[in-house]
Parts: C-alpha cells; structure tokens; sequence
C-alpha cells in the first residue's frame, strides 16, 4: 500500500503511483519495520532533482525492485525541503560512510532509525544487488549491522555537537574572510573554485558590505566581476531572468537547469546591492530580471512563492531553453535571428558535449540526461547594457520574441511546495529591491523605465501577499510551519532557519510599511527561537526542543546553499534590536554569531551569511528614522535606502507613528520633514537636508 497520496509535497506525491508501497516519514513507519524485523529504506530527495527522477524512472517504477523492497524493508520517502531536519541527520551520516553526499540520498537503517549503509544514486542493477545484499546481512549478520549504526551515530553526534570554542567575530576576522576568499578567486571566471560552480551569493552579500566598511576596492572587483560574468553566462536565463542551481563547467556556460527559489532571492539581494553602490547598469537589469522572475514565474497569488521549477522537461533535462540557429531564424526572421544567434552565442556546434550533465556519486549515462548535442544555452557574448538606445531596443524585442517562441514548447515542472524559510528570504530581497526602485526615480529610455516600474509594482504585490501568507497560515499558535501547498500547511515543524528567515522578512515588511504587527510578529518568532532552540554558549540547534527526536540533534554552524540556522536566527536578532532598541536580542546574536567566529577566518566560503551579519554589528547597524508626512516622495528618504551603511535599518512616517519604536519621540523640525541617525544606540541632530544626512552616513 502506497501512502503518499495525501502529501502535500509535490516530491512525495510524484511517487504516489510506485510499485513500492511507500510511507511517509512517520513513527507509524518504524513501528511497522519493527513489528516485521525488517530494515528501513529510507529515500531522500526532492522535486526538481534530476537524479532523482532518474532513479525514480529507473528503480521506484520497476517492478521487481518494488517487490524487493515491499518484501524486505519499510520504506519511507522524504523531501529534504519538507524536511530539512531529517535530511541533515542522515546527509551527516552519508557523509560519514562515503566522504561526499548528495541526492537522491539512500539509507538504510534499523527500526529505531539508525543509520548502517549510506549512499546516494544507484543504477538499477547495483540497487538491486544492494537491496539483496542489506536484506542478507540484516538476516545473516545482524550484530555487525548494529555496531556500524551505532559508529555511524557516534560520528555524526560528535560533529553536530554543540558547546565549542568562541570568540567575538570581530574585524580582523572579517578581514581574514575577505582575504581568504580574494586567495580563492578565480580571476578568469569569477566565483570561487572550479566545477561544478554555483553561485556564491552569501560570499558576494559579505564582500559588499566588507567593501562599504573597509573601503576594499579588491572586495568591490570580485563582486562586480563575478556578478557579471554570471549573468552574461549560461546559467543566467538571458530570457525569463532567473538564475539556474550551478553550472557543471567552471565558467558558468552550461547549467543544472533546476532554478530554485532561495538562490534567486539570494542573488536578487546581491544585485540589488551592487546597483545601490555603483549604479551599475547591468546590475540594475539582472537585479530587475530576477525580481519579474520571482512575480512571474514562482509567486502564486494568496499562495507564497513555489520553491523551485525542475531541471528536466519530459525526461530530459534542460529541454525548454536549449536553441540551434534554425530554431532562432524561424523564431525571429532571418536577419534577427542571425543577429540573435551572434549575440547570444548560437552555433551550429553548440554549447552541449555528450553527456554534459553532472551526475552524483555512482552517475552513468542515461537517456534522460540532457539536450542533444548541437544546441545552445544562451549566453550574452556581447556588451549591450551600455550599448545606444536602439541597440538596446532592438535586443530587448529579440528577447520578447524569443520568450513568447519558447513558452509555446513544454514547460518544465514547478515544485509549488512553499517552504517558510526560503519565502522569507524572497520577501526580504523584495523587500530591499522596492525600497531602492521606488526612490531611484526613472532610469535608462522611456521604454527601460516603464519595465522597472511596471516589475517594481507586481513585485511589491508578491511581497505583501507572501508576507500575509506566512503570517496567515505559516504562523499556527505562535509557532512556524515548515512547509505549505494550495494553502494548506504541512505537519512539520519549522527548523531554525524558518524562524530567522521569516522573522527578517516580517522585520523588512516593518520598514516598507510602517506597520507595528510586523514587528510584533518578528518578535514572536524570536522569542520562540530563544526558548525553545538556544543551546549552551550562545549557539543554537536546528531543531526545537520540543520537535520529534531524531538520532541526533542538528546543529551546523555553517552557511551552505541557505543561511544557516544560526545566521539566520542572527540576522534577524540584530534587525529586530536595531528596531526595537530591546538589547538582550542583540546580546543574543553577538553570543551566536561568537560560535560561528572560529570557522570565518579559516572556512569563508561556508560562513558567507555569518560574516554579512557580522558586518552589520561592526557598522552599528545604523538606525534611521525619517519623520515625514510623504515617506514615498521624501528625498531624505531616497537618500537613507541610497547611502545606508551595512545592515541599517530604515523606516519613514508619521511622527510617534503606532508600533513603530523608531519614530517615538522623533518630531517634525519646524513643520519640515527630519531624519533621526543612530548608530549602536547612540544619536546624532536631526537633520532636515540631504547632504547633511548623507555625511552623517559616511
């Protein structure tokens, strides 16, 4: 008997119809292999994982394996998105047993959900030799499966421990970072290191603030020229505008199609960044592009945003976007297309080698793996964001063209899961992106300027309507759910990293509304995290300690393809205490971020989001508070979102405005609009010119 019918994951329910009578992770499951005696297969991945559909078509829909497995084990299904708890507990332990992970992730393990074997993709053939060869050892060999469990659970709880060294993250550790990563660049390509490459969004976040603080041209370069050299690649969808999970070369030509929402906002953020500090105009049209992609192709009206669109369509992976210069001639005319096919680097050889796609450990060629040699991802091969008017015009036309050709072809699927964590993070790079769009005033042709106000406005609706989602269905009784679908929340708990995401978000929606509930919703949510997920020292778990137990704890410091638990929760803690004025939450992320602090200078490339955080403590953050009676036309406003120091925090208004502590007591100066400028609690004049509060922001 299958079980997953009622799944609200999008995963989960793609194995609905298998063979395999599968459940999902319950007690109900592990009761059952004990009441058999038999072990747990326990099967990790998720929607838009290509490996995963491969070994799905090649051993979850074939009978014989289905028999194998209904016959000799329990097996449970997990989405690691859903789940995120279980996922670290048992990638830990795969990790201990083979010395890499990835998904599809495979374990089996005993009754009490003890790990004994690991491994990730499995041919066909060498799942089911496996699949006979765990059955005969459970049968044969038991003692000998139980002492390499409990290894597996000793080495895994040994590195989610908690309760090490700390010391301030203080500069000269932020420096380190910084130089650590400029010793890491690639100077060719941009980003850091070879293949696969993915992009380094929370490194990039940290070297613009290290930038804005030390004045580091070298930090400002890495950043501009990887963020360029992104965006006119191949793993940038010179089309649609988002951006794909990695490249499998090192110079972001050819990608793992799967676009996932948390790197998008995550870039989103960065570009926005980079066009705040340099005006950088293809920073402002990738930062614009992302934020349409976001509106258009993710967000779900009253629905949060979905968590990903999937790396293969029918089958094959990278179908939709792959192009050959007939294919550009038919869609725009010939002389288009050939100009289209030069800019966007069309040839008849094409961008594909055979079997292109990266597998993961145990990988083999498959018919399923990709695009036919000869077509090509588009990449941007010339300079067009500072070309003339017309040229610009002219590419732009392609584009639309080109999309509306491809829309016509089949589409790949969207994982419309909403999970808390990653909505956050859209809603905060929304967040900041508005701000800055809103007061920019109007920038390029008469055509560019009406596109960024026509995305500036769909992208605020996406915002507001993911924020009332969270706090609507994501918020039960005071507490965070992870994950939703067609409105309808899940059972699992949120893990931390919901519960810092989401309260930044709800902090963000303070500053773009001037609404108290936010701040007292992002309140809520921390003080839950407190109680129920600080560990000794200042650090914390990943799970709360009223959540299901595991056979382990999580707790891992380390920011990897999301912020961290632990800098998340310490982000939000120092943006609500900037806010608030409340120090004990500034304490508390100084305390956190102090865990963290021994792996910046040695580890940066996996501490990206601790260390940005870090640069917001060092700075002050600033708090800005803006008395007027027009926040949306106030240049003192436009030049608090342009000139704002490392993670200061903003918000306009009214005069003693209700639920916003940084307007109270903050007057009009006679009758004209002022600015209020703090830094570390301490205040200086209120100013009523520009210039006069820029220089207080210097």
């Amino acid at each position: 008997m299958n079980r997953l019918a009622d799944a609200t994951s999008p995963y989960l329910l793609q194995h609905a119809a298998n063979p395999v009578d599968w459940w999902p992770w319950c007690d109900e499951a592990f009761a059952e292999a004990k009441r058999r005696d038999v072990p747990v297969l326990i099967s990790v991945g998720y929607s838009a994982c290509h490996w995963c559909h491969v070994m799905a078509h090649e051993s979850f829909e074939d009978e014989t394996v289905g028999k194998l497995l209904n016959e000799g084990f329990v097996s449970i299904k997990v989405d690691r998105e859903e789940r995120p708890d279980v996922d670290a507990v048992y990638m830990a332990a795969t990790q201990a047993m083979t010395g890499q992970g990835g998904w599809p992730m495979t374990v089996f393990a005993t009754p009490d959900g003890t790990p004994f074997f690991c491994g990730t993709y499995f041919p066909r053939p060498n799942f089911i030799r496996l699949l006979q060869s765990v059955s005969t050892a459970w049968q044969d060999q038991r003692d000998a499966v139980l002492r390499q469990g409990a290894a597996v659970v000793e080495a895994i709880g040994g590195a989610q421990a908690v309760g090490g060294p700390s010391v301030p993250l203080t500069a000269e550790l932020l420096d380190a970072a910084a130089e650590q990563l400029a010793g890491e660049y690639d100077e060719t390509n941009g980003g850091f290191g070879g293949a696969p490459k993915f992009p380094p969004h929370m490194n990039l976040l940290f070297l613009l603030r290290h930038h804005q603080r030390t004045g580091s041209t070298r930090s400002l370069e890495i950043v501009r020229h990887t963020c360029e050299a992104m965006a006119r690649g191949g793993i940038h969808d010179q089309l649609a505008g988002g951006f794909a999970r990695y490249s499998v070369d090192a110079h972001w030509t050819v990608p793992h199609f799967e676009k996932m929402l948390y790197d998008n906002a995550l870039l989103l953020r960065v570009y926005t960044q980079l066009w705040r500090l340099t005006g950088d105009a293809l920073a402002l049209r990738v930062a614009r592009d992302i934020a349409r992609f976001l509106a258009d192709e993710l967000h779900r009206p009253g629905q949060g945003f979905a968590s990903a669109l999937d790396a293969d369509t029918e089958g094959v992976e990278g179908l939709t976007y792959a192009w050959t210069p007939a294919q550009l001639v038919e869609a725009l005319g010939e002389e288009d297309g050939r100009w289209a096919a030069d800019l966007f680097a069309v040839t008849e050889a094409g961008t594909f080698a055979p079997h292109s796609a990266s597998a993961p450990q145990g990988g083999a060629p498959d018919g399923r793996r990709g695009v036919e040699h000869g077509m090509s991802v588009l990449k941007l091969a010339r300079d067009v964001d500072d070309a003339d008017p017309e040229v610009r015009a002219r590419w732009q036309g392609v584009v639309s063209r080109l999309l509306a050709a491809r829309d016509t072809r089949p589409q790949p699927a969207r994982d419309d899961k909403v999970v808390a964590a990653w909505n956050g993070l859209a809603v905060t790079a929304l967040a900041e992106f508005v701000r800055l769009a809103e007061t920019s005033g109007r920038i390029g042709t008469e055509g560019e300027a009406n596109l960024l106000e026509g995305v500036t406005i769909v992208a605020d609706g996406a915002m507001r309507d993911t924020a009332e989602y969270l706090a609507r269905v994501h918020v039960v009784d005071g507490r965070l759910r992870r994950a939703s679908r067609d409105g309808r929340v899940g059972e699992p708990a949120g893990v931390l990293e919901d519960y810092g995401c989401v309260a930044e978000a709800f902090c963000a929606m303070h500053q773009v509304t001037g609404e108290g509930r936010w701040l007292e919703l992002a309140g809520q949510l921390l003080d839950a995290a407190l109680a129920h997920f600080a560990a000794p020292g200042g650090a914390f778990y990943d799970t709360a300690d009223d959540a299901e137990r595991l056979v382990t704890r999580p707790a891992d410091p380390t920011d990897n393809a999301t912020p961290s638990g632990r800098s998340a929760i310490a982000a939000a803690l120092v943006t609500y205490a900037a806010l608030t004025g409340e120090t004990r939450y500034r304490e508390a992320a100084e305390a956190a971020l102090s865990t963290v602090a021994p792996i910046v200078g040695r580890h940066a490339r996996f501490t990206g989001y601790a260390a940005t955080v870090g640069e917001a403590l060092l700075s002050g953050p600033y708090e800005i508070a803006v008395a007027t009676g027009n926040p949306a036309d106030d240049p003192l406003v436009a030049a608090a979102y342009r000139h704002a120091p490392p993670g200061a925090v903003i918000v306009a208004g009214h005069p003693d405005q209700p639920g916003v502590p940084l307007l109270a007591d903050r007057p009009l100066l006679d009758g004209r609009p002022a600015a209020y400028v703090c830094r570390g609690f301490v205040c200086q004049r209120p100013v009523t010119g520009v210039e006069d509060l820029v220089a207080q922001l210097r």
